[in-house]
C-alpha cells in the first residue's frame, strides 16, 4: 500500500475491534422506537435519532451500522438526512457498514457499489451488505470496486430467518462448489478471495453475514475455511433482542470468535434516548468479558 492508496477495510475493523472490542451498534429508527424516543414518524425523527444513537456511540464503540430501509422508506428526503447522518458517523470514527443488502448482476450491481462505497459519494460507507443469491461471480464488480477503494463487503451467508433455510441449506450441483449447501459455498468463496487478494491483513476485507442463532454445521458452514488467513469479517446479528446471549460468541462461533462483529440494535436502543449511553456501557463490557 502507498501513501496515495486508503487503508484496506480489514485494517480499519480490525483497528476497531483493538480500540473499542467487537460490539456494533444498529442504526434502526424503528416506528415503535422513534415513538418510545418521543420523535415524529418521519425522516426528521430518523434524523436526530440516527445523530443521538451516533452520539452516544462515539467514544465507546467503534463500530455501527444503520439500516438503510428505515430511511429509504421516506423516499428522497430520507435519503438526504441518511446522507447526514452517515457523515456524521464517519467523522465521529466509526467504522460505518451500510445494511443494504443489494443484490443484482453486472453493471447494476456496480452501480449499487459505487453508491455506497465510493469515497466522497454522498451516501460513502466503508463497507455494505450484499446479496449474492445471482451466483458469487456476479459480486466480481463490487468485490473488485472495494478492493480498490480500500472497501468492505459483508456477504449474505447464513441469515437467522427460518423462510432461508431451504435456499442456504440447497446443494450445489456445479463448478468448484459442487456438493456444498449455498451457504457455505459463499462463505468458502469469500475466504478464498481474501486469501487471493488479502494476503498480509489479519482481517480481509470481504466478510460473510451469519446469524448467531444459526447452528453453522446444520447449514454446511467450515468455520476452518473462515478463520484461516486472514480470516473474513462476520457480520454476526441476532445477539440481545433476537435472542443469542452476548456471553455466547465464543462457543457459537468458535475459531471464528475473533473476527466477528458482534452486532446489536433494538435491545440497546430500546433503553431510549436518556438510557442508551449507559445500555451500549453494558454490553460492551459484557462483550468484553466474553473474549477475555
Amino acid at each position: 500500500m502507498t501513501a496515495s492508496e486508503p487503508a484496506p477495510f480489514g485494517d480499519r475493523l480490525a483497528a476497531a475491534f483493538g480500540t473499542y472490542g467487537h460490539l456494533c451498534i444498529g442504526i434502526d429508527p424503528h416506528e415503535y422506537l422513534l415513538k418510545e424516543w418521543g420523535l415524529p414518524l418521519s425522516a426528521v425523527g430518523a434524523h436526530e435519532f440516527g445523530l443521538r444513537v451516533i452520539e452516544a456511540c462515539a467514544g465507546r464503540v467503534g463500530i455501527v451500522k444503520p439500516q438503510v430501509a428505515f430511511y429509504e422508506r421516506f423516499g428522497s428526503i430520507g435519503y438526504r438526512v441518511l446522507e447526514e447522518v452517515l457523515v456524521e458517523a464517519r467523522a465521529a470514527g466509526l467504522v460505518v457498514i451500510a445494511d443494504v443488502k443489494r443484490g443484482d448482476l453486472g453493471s447494476t450491481l456496480e452501480a449499487y457499489a459505487e453508491a455506497w462505497l465510493s469515497p466522497g459519494s454522498p451516501l460513502e460507507a466503508d463497507a455494505m451488505t450484499i446479496s449474492a443469491y445471482q451466483g458469487f461471480g456476479a459480486l466480481e464488480a463490487p468485490l473488485r470496486f472495494a478492493e480498490t477503494s480500500g472497501k468492505g463487503l459483508m456477504v449474505l451467508s447464513a441469515t437467522s430467518n427460518p423462510e432461508a433455510t431451504a435456499v442456504q441449506t440447497s446443494i450445489i450441483q456445479r463448478e468448484s462448489q459442487a456438493g456444498k449447501t449455498v451457504a457455505g459455498g459463499i462463505a468458502s468463496r469469500v475466504a478464498d478471495w481474501n486469501a487471493a487478494h488479502h494476503d498480509g491483513q489479519q482481517l480481509g476485507s470481504i466478510g460473510v453475514v451469519m446469524g448467531a442463532t444459526i447452528d453453522f454445521e446444520d447449514v454446511g458452514i467450515d468455520l476452518d475455511e473462515l478463520a484461516r488467513g486472514p480470516a473474513a469479517p462476520i457480520l454476526a446479528p441476532g445477539f440481545g433482542y433476537q435472542g443469542a446471549d452476548f456471553s455466547q460468541v465464543r462457543s457459537i462461533f468458535g475459531v471464528t470468535a475473533g473476527q466477528v462483529i458482534v452486532t446489536a440494535s433494538r435491545s440497546i436502543l430500546s433503553a431510549g434516548s436518556e438510557g442508551i449511553r449507559d445500555a451500549i456501557d453494558r454490553q460492551v463490557a459484557q462483550v468484553a468479558e466474553a473474549y477475555a
